[in-house]
């Protein structure tokens, strides 16, 4: 099955963070899984580098794509028909990210690994 990974779920499978659900790691770690993570994730973390609101052992680049290899991550464009439709949701989330990760997750047709509760009130399925 393919999952896309929220930015924390992410950063805390490639820590061994223990914020990180029994279930996330489950999906995670199962050979099987096909994982994406969005472009838009790529991004939120550079800028959170960037402004000192998140520290990384490496540079970001080199950060995301070793953990990215070594979880079997792929990575996912932001389509213009994605970026379209993050436009149109409702503002339930305040954080553009978020809301365009609810919309590749829609048009993609693949669950969301989140533990953002405010995520579940759109019409998208999460698993945490």
């Amino acid at each position: 099955m393919r999952y896309l990974l929220d930015t924390h779920t992410f950063l805390w499978a490639a820590n061994g963070d223990p914020q990180l659900s029994a279930r996330a790691r489950a999906i995670v770690s199962d050979p099987l899984s096909e994982l994406f993570l969005s472009a838009a994730s790529a991004y939120e973390i550079a800028v959170k580098v960037a402004h000192g609101g998140l520290e990384l052992p490496d540079e970001p680049g080199l950060y995301l794509l070793t953990r990215m290899a070594v979880f079997g991550v792929r990575s996912m464009p932001v389509a213009a028909e994605h970026a379209i439709a993050a436009a149109a949701l409702p503002r339930i989330h305040a954080d553009p990210w978020d809301r365009l990760l609810v919309a590749q997750s829609q048009i993609e047709d693949m669950p969301l690994l989140t533990r953002d509760p405010v995520i579940s009130r759109y019409e998208v399925t999460t698993i945490w």
